[in-house]
């Protein structure tokens, strides 16, 4: 299956013509705990995103990577702050109510310098989604994003190291998708 039209982020010129969405895994380095991982990718991402608000970039967001954000975000601090237990306790904790400002703040964010738009999850061809799924083929986030991208003309930027969607940008780090 061919990749995707991928290019270097910290390569790319935005301009106020670019349309872009913005993985989860982006936001995560941009807004999330950060976890040992490697320094230069925080950096990089970080520096498109001065560069794609200072150049005036339109940026969309969807329900599905608020959650995935939300999520993620959840997880992550369970395992840097209470590694081993169970994630509904930590949910129950007390400590996790100022996880919870933080991960709304972030997301309030997000939404600041973001559109948001509709998955189009009504008229997603779930039949092949569910079938290239069950065969291991794909993940399933990833049909939703490539699909919304394809239908909207968004180009992606993402980290995901096995995003494969033929017939979209994608600007990204990772050097297993260039």
């Amino acid at each position: 299956m061919a990749h995707s039209a991928a290019q270097e982020v910290s390569r790319y010129t935005f301009s106020a013509k670019d349309e872009l969405f913005l993985d989860a895994n982006i936001w995560l380095f941009l807004y999330g705990p950060q976890q040992p991982r490697p320094r230069s990718y925080i950096k990089t991402y970080s520096n498109a995103y001065k560069r794609i608000l200072s150049a005036k970039s339109r940026i969309y967001v969807d329900v599905l990577i608020v959650s995935e954000f939300i999520n993620r975000y959840a997880r992550l601090q369970q395992n840097l702050v209470a590694p081993g237990g169970s994630f509904k306790q930590f949910r129950n904790s007390s400590f996790f109510k100022s996880v919870a400002q933080d991960i709304a703040s972030n997301v309030n964010r997000i939404l600041r310098n973001s559109s948001r738009i509709e998955s189009g999850f009504a008229t997603l061809n779930m039949s092949d989604f569910l079938n290239d799924f069950a065969a291991g083929a794909s993940d399933f986030n990833d049909q939703v994003i490539a699909e919304l991208c394809k239908n909207n003309g968004l180009t992606l930027v993402t980290h995901d190291s096995d995003f494969n969607a033929p017939g979209i940008s994608v600007l990204t780090a990772n050097r297993n998708l260039l």
